[in-house]
């Protein structure tokens, strides 16, 4: 189904492009996409609006790439103009894996296959509420079309995405499987494999953070890493100060 940002760009899965042989698998959760701060009538209507995929996954926020991906949106002028949002509101996860994740543990991104449980974008409560109080309205008013991209659920990943991502993980030829927080613990690893952990937590406790184990998937033996999530490694807003702490003394003892 075809899925639009508002201004009608449409929603793009965004996947490992370099398909060579990697060294590490990294799964994450769901894509994210490009941010733009709306103005009009000299007045900030949004900080950071969901206008466009990222045009890769796990993308760095790169200002240059930002601004010509939005400068190819089509706004009436009644509407306003758009403008990339703040360097920390576009590819904040992607530089905590490049410097907090990968950097630490000797690999570059060029060692690395990328993969979300969702590679669609979704809508968060803040997106939804911006959509709903301003852009719907003027949209409205000016013809534009409806925001159809669906809001964020607790499921990113069923069976058949599961084969997926295992489908993936075989062509990376990868030895090393890092699990971005509790949701690809829960929603992936517990589906194709038999561990002894359900979350985040429980793989601490049993292993101690930052450590490896060894997982069998689909016939094949991993090292398998789970971290906390960017968003808690890096104090992306809201966050678990306890994930905060354990991941900077992970991050110390590897230096």
């Amino acid at each position: 189904m075809k899925y639009l940002f508002p201004f009608g760009e449409t929603v793009r899965r965004l996947v490992q492009q370099d398909r060579s042989p990697k060294k590490v698998f990294v799964l994450g959760v769901y894509a994210s996409a490009v941010h733009a701060r709306w103005i009009k009538d000299d007045k900030l209507m949004c900080e950071a609006l969901a206008v466009a995929s990222e045009p890769r996954i796990f993308w760095d926020g790169n200002q240059k790439e930002a601004a010509e991906i939005i400068s190819r949106i089509d706004i009436p002028e009644q509407m306003g103009t758009l403008e990339p949002a703040r360097t920390n509101l576009n590819g904040p996860s992607a530089k905590v894996l490049d410097n907090q994740i990968l950097a630490p543990l000797g690999f570059t991104r060029n060692d690395a296959w990328l993969c979300d449980l969702l590679p669609e974008t979704r809508l968060n409560y803040n997106q939804i509420n911006i959509i709903h109080r301003i852009y719907e309205p003027l949209a409205k008013l000016y013809g534009l079309n409806e925001v159809t991209i669906p809001k964020k659920t607790n499921s990113f990943c069923n069976k058949a995405r599961s084969e997926e991502i295992t489908s993936e993980l075989e062509e990376s030829q990868a030895e090393t499987l890092i699990l971005l927080g509790d949701i690809p613990i829960i929603q992936y690893l517990n589906r194709v494999a038999e561990v002894d952990y359900k979350n985040l937590q429980e793989y601490v406790d049993l292993y101690g953070y930052g450590h490896y184990s060894q997982t069998a998937i689909n016939g094949k033996t991993y090292n398998i890493l789970p971290l906390a999530h960017p968003r808690q490694i890096g104090a992306l807003g809201a966050h678990s100060e306890k994930w905060y702490r354990l991941h900077q003394e992970w991050e110390d003892n590897q230096r």
